[in-house]
Order: C-alpha cells, then structure tokens, then sequence
C-alpha cells in the first residue's frame, strides 16, 4: 500500500507527488479563504467549552 511507503523509496517519492498534486487542485478548486476573526474567537470558545464570560475573564 502506498500510504505505509518510507522516504527515498519510488513508492515514497510518488506519495509525496501525489500530496503535492491534490494539495495545489484543492487549493485551486476549493480554496479555503480566512475566517472571520469574531466567529473564529466563538468556535474556538465553543471547541474549548467556555462562554464569553470565560473569554472576558481571561482578558481582563
């Protein structure tokens, strides 16, 4: 299988096309652009469990 390939082997050296190929068609065709700053800073409350209650109190 040629995702258990190892580096310098031909099998490693195409997986490692193979990733740069798919990462520029993602980049291309589906291009993720930035996120909003305000609902990043929510998300990543929501991820972690905390409230904007929680966020003032780190700030300050």
């Amino acid at each position: 299988m040629i995702f258990d390939s190892k580096n310098g082997t031909s099998e490693g050296d195409e997986l490692e096309v193979l990733g740069i190929l798919i990462d520029q068609c993602e980049n291309e065709d589906f291009p993720l652009g930035l996120p909003d700053p305000i609902e990043a800073i929510k998300f990543r409350l929501e991820q972690l469990g905390y409230n904007q209650n929680d966020l003032a109190n780190i700030v300050g």
